[in-house]
């Protein structure tokens, strides 16, 4: 009888194995090289070392980093465009924005779609849906003859107005699935039809170049699992916080983009509540980058602004996460102006940190943390072995010198400068968005977020710091303990007094009727399936707007209206109950409820004194430079056990510090909590 549930992260450098067995509720969890060439290698690989049978395995979630990598590196099927006759340079001309808007050197990434691939046919549909042009049939299969020629793996079919009206779009999908039945073909009419041109046509062209290759790659590791014994679906990731099924991964490819760092997201506010907290900060800081997102009131912070490269959205809602260079792995460097700098460089695996030995010659955070002793020497169990002198040297060669600093000067300042990038992001995420950072915990994770963690709180007055048992793993986790999920969307523009709820309630039920047919497509029964309503408001005038919650069936607008206003007075500072308010678009979130583990409580075994391993020298800024600090193994402090800082907690891939000051509870889930006393303001 199938008894485990198992997740697979696959990371850039990593594949994680979390592995939880339902009978004997033990964690297990392992750790592979990953291999670009081929993820499901990876995964296979994984899962072997794990000693699990695929035969065994109940369920199977996993996250990966295909889709992203495709975009990034522009490995891509050869994809075209087809659009309205006019339109064919809107994903070039974009918002007319970019990043950094006063660099003049440095230009938006080029399309996905190069000029020569996008198309033009003559059709239009105005902006009220009305049918003004048919499509030029004879046109179009023209085309198609054209394209069957240039062996056109995918098409993105994205006209004008379609979000109104998708039925040219259909025609025009119809002929080429006649002329070119082994194309991938999607149109924005069925992907995403919102209104704003160039956000709608670019979702398409992004959902067109990852479908076949997300299908191929999907196709590939289902066939490896059923070869191997697993006889349940394969589950993967999308950046909304949910999973799909092999079944419909093709035809919402773009969802896919983002589908790893979600899981950490989703691991992050998972462990919170279970301590309690539905106000948190997940902080997922690994070799290379730190993922940082946000839960409110038990729920995660979704946005539909968001892209892998600037000027290039892709509209599905996602859970709000932002990213910045900053990992173990980033180079602390000099700029022109004689200034500290940290990231986002960073080492990677390869040569990776001087104290590798592998032929790094930059200092990086890891190499600081080596030297604060902060670090242990020997990581993975003894496996990797750290040269502490190696960076020792580097730092001062490097930064010591320019600042006329001491070794362990420099290394703290590398740190301080890190951690003050990493202050940054959390407040834009906190701060700018209207929350305040105090009335949350930090969920701390990932290799290296641990190590840092309680310093960031420290900075940011956040007075709770949480350290999951397994950090290193924990996006792995992630993965089990998600739904499937999909999200529809349809532009709905009416002011909310001229609406009634009987044709509110019309429009969703048509919406529904879609999500009810996604659901069941992926297996999912009646009784677990739970559809949710949103709409987006917002003043009259403005550009913007906010979603809120809907009730079902729809009796009044009068809670959604003061929901509203609430929000936008968090979020702006600002409301206006005389204003008129605009309905702008209808959502529906359709959950479809899956097994998820309910992980072990663990009864106290052992005594801190048991835990402990040795002492060592670390460095402390608060404490005015080394402190003879003790060094726990983490897997060895019993549950319930307290103690405060200065100390150090380590397991095979994760280092907790615990600064002077701070006070440690490790919970029966093993979570460690740690607080701090906060001085009272004058």
């Amino acid at each position: 009888m199938s008894k485990y549930q198992l997740a697979v992260d696959v990371g850039g450098t990593f594949t994680d194995v979390f592995i939880f067995n339902e009978e004997t509720k033990e964690i297990s969890v392992t750790k592979v090289s990953s291999t670009p060439h081929n993820p499901a290698e990876g995964i296979m690989t994984g899962i072997t070392q794990s000693n699990v049978s695929a035969e065994d395995i109940h369920l199977f979630s996993h996250g990966t980093t295909v889709g992203l990598n495709a975009l990034i590196t522009r490995n891509l099927p050869n994809t075209v465009l087809i659009t309205t006759k006019g339109f064919r340079d809107v994903p070039e001309i974009r918002r007319g924005t970019k990043l950094e808007l006063w660099d003049a050197y440095e230009d938006v990434a080029p399309p996905y779609i190069k000029r020569r691939n996008r198309f033009e046919v003559e059709e239009r549909v105005d902006y009220q849906g009305e049918l003004i042009t048919p499509l030029n049939e004879l046109e179009a299969r023209d085309l198609a003859r054209i394209l069957k020629k240039r062996g056109v793996e995918s098409v993105a079919i994205c006209f004008i107005n379609a979000y109104n009206n998708g039925i040219n779009e259909l025609r025009m999908k119809q002929i080429l699935q006649e002329e070119l039945p082994d194309v991938y073909i999607c149109t924005s009419s069925e992907t995403l039809p919102e209104i704003f041109e160039h956000e709608r046509m670019s979702t398409t062209i992004v959902n067109a170049v990852l479908g076949p290759l997300l299908t191929h790659y999907i196709q590939n590791l289902t066939l490896e699992m059923r070869e191997k014994g697993y006889k349940g679906d394969v589950l993967l990731l999308h950046s909304g916080g949910g999973v799909m099924t092999s079944e419909t991964v093709s035809k919402y490819g773009a969802r896919i983009a983002s589908s790893g760092i979600a899981a950490g997201a989703i691991a992050g506010s998972y462990i919170a509540k279970l301590c309690g907290f539905n106000n948190a900060i997940g902080l997922d800081m690994g070799g290379t980058s730190t993922d940082i997102s946000l839960m409110y009131n038990g729920d995660l912070r979704i946005t539909k602004e968001w892209y892998i490269e600037y000027g290039y959205p892709i509209g599905f809602p996602s859970i709000e996460i932002l990213t910045i260079g900053a990992g173990g792995g980033s180079l602390a460097w000099i700029d022109n102006g004689g200034s500290l700098r940290n990231g986002p460089q960073s080492a990677g695996a390869d040569p990776g940190p001087a104290c590798y030995m592998k032929g790094g010659v930059e200092p990086t955070n890891t190499d600081a943390n080596v030297l604060l002793g902060r670090l242990n020497t020997k990581l993975l169990s003894g496996k990797m072995t750290l040269n502490k002198e190696a960076s020792a040297q580097v730092i001062q060669e490097k930064i010591g010198n320019y600042f006329n600093l001491s070794d362990y000067e420099a290394a703290n300042s590398i740190v301080k400068v890190a951690n003050a990038n990493m202050c940054d992001a959390l407040r834009l995420i906190s701060v700018r968005r209207g929350y305040d950072p105090r009335d949350f915990a930090l969920v701390v994770f990932g290799g290296a977020g641990a190590l840092h963690g309680a310093h960031l709180a420290k900075e940011m007055e956040i007075p709770t710091v949480i350290v999951p048992p397994f950090p290193g793993i924990t996006s792995a986790m992630g993965c089990l303990l998600v739904d499937v999920r999909h999200d529809l969307s349809k532009t709905y523009h009416v002011r909310a007094a001229d609406v009634t709820s009987d044709e509110l309630e019309k429009e969703f039920m048509a919406l529904e009727k879609e999500a009810i047919k996604l659901l069941q497509a992926e297996g999912i029964e009646d009784q677990d399936m739970n559809l949710i309503r949103y709409l987006d408001m917002r003043y009259m005038g403005q550009w913007r707007s906010l979603e809120v919650p809907l009730s079902r069936p729809v009796h009044s607008l009068e809670e959604a209206l003061d929901r509203f206003h609430q929000e936008h007075q968090r979020e702006f500072a600002y409301s206006d109950r005389s204003q008129v308010v605009e309905i702008h678009g209808l959502r529906v979130a359709a959950v479809g409820t899956v097994p998820k583990p309910a992980l072990p409580k663990y009864e106290p075994v052992g005594t801190l004194e048991e835990a402990l391993v040795e002492y060592r020298d670390v460095y402390f800024e608060e404490a005015g430079g080394m402190v003879k600090t003790p060094i726990y193994a983490r897997d060895s402090i019993p549950t319930l056990s307290e103690f405060t800082g200065p100390a150090i907690a380590e397991q095979m891939d994760s280092t907790t510090v615990i600064p002077p000051g701070f006070h440690v509870k490790v919970d029966e889930y093993k979570n460690m909590i740690m607080t701090y006393e906060k001085k009272e303001e004058l």
